[in-house]
């Protein structure tokens, strides 16, 4: 009877450590405080995350302006212009510019792990729209139309 003990839900009944029913509460405490660790661990955000989070961002908001202008059949300067950033792209250049600022900010946003639930990824993420958003308003306040 060595792995046999008295129950205290039992009323004193000789049964498995792990058949009574208080154990298996505290065998479950155990095992979920250990899951909240593990989730913990995984949550723990890197400096790099941050990086990730602001250029996901950063690209994302590139992204519009040329998918924008390359959809509506407008050129737009872009990197591939000559000379680059002042020249003007086809409207197809803009689009698969675009595109690809896309799949980048995509692939960023997925490594920076932004998500609703922590609030200082999705902040930083903004922060790098909204640097992004100002340097180009900057940079195209000479174009018209």
């Amino acid at each position: 009877m060595s792995g046999l003990r008295a129950c205290p839900t039992q009323a004193g009944a000789a049964i498995s450590l792990w058949e009574c029913p208080a154990n298996n509460i505290r065998s479950r405490e155990i095992v979920s405080y250990h899951n909240v660790q593990s989730l913990l661990e995984e949550s723990l955000m890197k400096w790099y995350h941050y990086i990730a989070c602001f250029f996901a961002g950063a690209f994302i908001a590139n992204m519009v302006p040329h998918f924008i202008h390359g959809i509506s059949g407008d050129s737009f300067p872009s990197p591939f212009s000559n000379p680059p950033g002042k020249g003007l792209s086809s409207p197809t250049v803009n689009v698969l510019w675009g595109l690809g600022n896309l799949v980048i900010g995509y692939i960023l946003f997925k490594v920076g792990k932004v998500s609703h639930e922590n609030k200082s990824t999705l902040m930083v993420f903004f922060v790098g729209v909204l640097c992004m958003s100002i340097m180009l308003s900057i940079t195209f306040v000479d174009r018209a139309h």
